[in-house]
């Protein structure tokens, strides 16, 4: 980035068609999914190149984006000023203005005055004012004892903690950087050195969790980092214990390890570290990416789901965009049916559905699944971009606008762009959350889930009840996300002698957002378990189905050949017997095993009475109604052996790919083979001594922990890609 652009950035202009993100020439070629895929993907393959590829991070030379905050702050690249001299120059005008501005006797906020309501006092003592900023905005509640170990063992007793994870603090680190070297903020060279040398050395202030409006900045969290440069003693930094843990150590004792002089902070120093809104930016860009990412995912999960409920393609066609055609519904829809690609499961468009069985339509938790899920992909959009203007922004006050020849006093502090971007992202996260729990919990309840048994169990229902623990689950997680979607900015309090009457709590709602991406990850991880456990049981019905045809129809022929004469009336009465079963079977599911071939067999009684009797002459010594019952009974037990043997056959290996769609299978053979998360069989699977078993919170918590360390996004970002793509999209 150019110095001109530093001192002097442009607005950008708005049109009234904005797009969702200028998506680079590399993004498009590699995913036809539309603006919001296309945005993810590019930030993807941006945090891999300085994560997987070691790429540096020159944060005077590149826009910071949401990508490489995350990268920052998760994975620890070098991060770097590559034009060493313009920075220094860039920054020391602003100094340097600053100072010519005092030697004139100009009176400036925060450097010759108090502070906020207190700022009609004066001093002729700049540097004992940055001081006293930097002494009272150190209030911030933290743990009292802080030798190795002390913290974790506080928290086996706490309901919480009381200060912020390293990452965030990581990314805050980094934003603030980007800002000061901009050169509105009158800070020295040195500061921004001294911060990117701890980064780099991974040395880590420790921060209060709570204690900011985010109006002035992110005051009391960002002292502490001031704190740490000044060689604060009851400052502290996390850093490496020598064992692969991290300990806490006094920040005098840090900068002596790393050979750095203590900051003496000049005349508006202080103010230019805590006036900014970088804690609220970098929290805020971190909750963001992930809920990008889970966006991707609930399309991956309703199309499964459409798969599982043995939902119509056709709800996704391209005709319901063209009349109505709004972008994020037109691209939800179009992956959803790019993602169904291939499935042998899912009904096809050109089902005649006035024969169908069962609803007509599916329920409204598939069928307007893009239409629910649209609105939030362009809500998540523009939240995107308000985070990264405000990744690239100065936001302390007053500025220095060396070129303009002006200290300017306004309000760059106020986030409320912040805040804005955090409550459509949380509420988005609801919306996907209350569109994932409905279809969890159709396809558990047997009577809305298309004929599989009650709680997905594979074993028997009357002693196994798999999946019920994950419904309730589902409904705890989905009640805190819906609380957690209710909007902070309406809780604003009045603070700093009636100063700050109106503040943004920018930091508060990033925080809630993390909240809300627990939440949603929690349900996204039970139900793509149940979504597997479904599938399973699809592929079993369809092998069953594929066996059970043969052995009926044998039966039929070995009963009733010698009576029907005709071939045609035989076969005819086979087809009609299987039609009948099969249709009946699902309304058998909710019963065990021996049962439900009992009651397949008795219901399809009739139809074969009434065909003996109305389409057939059969002689007059056959038994009809002898050979009612022997069908009906043997059927009964052949349609018991061969569900239960090819259960056996299915538990002994179990394997729905040749089933599934292109997003299905790739999503299914992650968590069955990388994750190694197994198909449930019901009691045969309790955990018990010796057998290797997990419970089924254990196998959740699996695809849970995938899932936030970002292993599961590979798959799932796969899955935007072009060549996922069918040609129906």
């Amino acid at each position: 980035m150019s110095s001109a652009i530093l001192d002097s950035p442009e607005p950008k202009e708005f049109t009234d068609k904005p797009e969702f993100f200028p998506p680079t020439p590399a993004s498009m070629e590699m995913a036809q999914s539309g603006p919001h895929g296309n945005m993810v993907l590019h930030e993807w393959n941006i945090h891999a190149a300085h994560v997987d590829g070691n790429k540096h991070v020159f944060v005077d030379m590149q826009d910071l984006g949401i990508a490489t905050v995350s990268a920052v702050s998760r994975h620890s690249p070098r991060v770097e000023i590559a034009d060493t001299a313009a920075g220094i120059s860039r920054v020391n005008r602003s100094v340097d203005f600053l100072s010519q501005r005092l030697q004139g006797g100009q009176s400036l906020y925060g450097v010759t005055t108090g502070f906020g309501g207190s700022a009609d006092t004066r001093t002729d003592r700049p540097k004992d004012l940055q001081r006293a900023l930097i002494q009272h905005q150190q209030s911030g509640i933290l743990p009292v004892v802080k030798e190795a170990g002390s913290i974790h063992a506080r928290l086996s007793n706490s309901p919480g903690t009381e200060y912020m994870p390293e990452t965030w603090v990581r990314g805050t680190m980094l934003v603030r950087c980007k800002s000061l070297l901009a050169g509105h903020s009158a800070a020295r060279f040195e500061i921004i050195e001294s911060i990117l040398t701890l980064l780099n050395h991974n040395m880590i202030p420790l921060v209060p969790l709570r204690g900011s409006v985010s109006a002035s900045g992110d005051l009391q969290p960002l002292s502490y980092i001031a704190g740490v440069i000044e060689g604060n003693p009851d400052c502290y930094l996390w850093t490496e214990d020598g064992k692969g843990g991290r300990d806490l150590i006094p920040a005098d004792k840090a900068l002596k390890l790393l050979v750095l002089q203590p900051i003496t902070l000049g005349p508006k120093e202080g103010l230019a570290i805590l006036n900014g809104t970088a804690v609220s930016t970098a929290v805020s860009a971190l909750a963001l990416q992930e809920s990008h990412h889970l966006a991707v995912f609930s399309q991956i999960l309703t199309a499964m789901g459409v798969e599982a409920l043995q939902g119509a393609v056709g709800s996704f066609n391209a005709c319901f965009s063209k009349v109505r055609p709004h972008r994020g519904q037109a691209e939800a829809a179009k992956n959803i049916r790019s993602f169904l690609t291939n499935s042998k499961i899912a009904r096809s468009d050109d089902e005649d559905e006035e024969c169908a069985g069962g609803l007509k339509q599916d329920r409204y938790a598939l069928r307007t699944s893009p239409q629910w899920i649209g609105p939030q992909l362009e809500d998540l959009a523009l939240a995107h971009e308000q985070i990264s203007i405000e990744c690239n922004s100065t936001t302390d006050n007053p500025l220095v606008d060396v070129i303009g020849d002006a200290i300017h006093h306004g309000g760059n502090f106020q986030a409320v762009a912040i805040t804005s971007a955090m409550e459509k992202t949380r509420l988005s996260l609801q919306m996907f959350g209350r569109l994932l729990f409905s279809q969890c919990t159709e396809l558990i309840n047997p009577a809305m889930n298309n004929g599989l048994p009650p709680n997905l169990a594979a074993d028997e229902p009357s002693t196994s009840y798999t999946m019920k623990g994950a419904d309730i689950n589902v409904a705890a997680y989905m009640s805190e996300l819906a609380f957690l979607a209710s909007p902070v900015s309406s809780h604003v309090q009045t603070a700093e002698m009636g100063n700050q009457a109106i503040n943004s709590l920018a930091f508060i709602s990033a925080r809630y957002t993390h909240m809300a991406v627990d939440c949603l990850s929690n349900i996204c991880a039970s139900y793509l378990y149940v979504l597997c456990q479904a599938l399973e049981l699809r592929a079993m019905d369809v092998l069953f189905a594929e066996a059970m045809e043969p052995a009926l129809r044998d039966l039929t022929t070995k009963i009733f050949e010698s009576a029907i004469q005709h071939p045609h009336s035989l076969e005819t009465l086979q087809s009609q017997l299987l039609k009948h079963v099969l249709k009946h079977l699902p309304n058998t599911a909710q019963l065990d095993s021996r049962h439900r071939a009992q009651d397949a067999a008795e219901a399809v009684q009739s139809t074969l009475t009434t065909f003996l009797y109305t389409h057939c002459t059969l002689p007059k010594e056959f038994d009809v109604l002898g050979a009612i019952r022997d069908w009906t009974s043997q059927a009964s037990e052949s349609l018991y052996q061969t569900f239960t043997q090819n259960r056996d056959r299915y538990f002994a290996k179990p394997d729905a790919m040749p089933y599934l769609g292109a997003a299905s299978s790739r999503i299914y053979a992650y968590v069955r083979n990388d994750l190694q998360v197994p198909f449930n069989r019901g009691l045969a699977d309790r955990p018990q001594p010796g057998n290797g078993m997990k419970t089924i919170g254990s196998n959740i918590s699996v695809i849970y922990e995938a899932m936030r360390s970002g292993r599961l996004y590979g798959p799932v970002l796969d899955c935007l890609k072009s060549d996922c793509f069918g040609n129906g999209a």
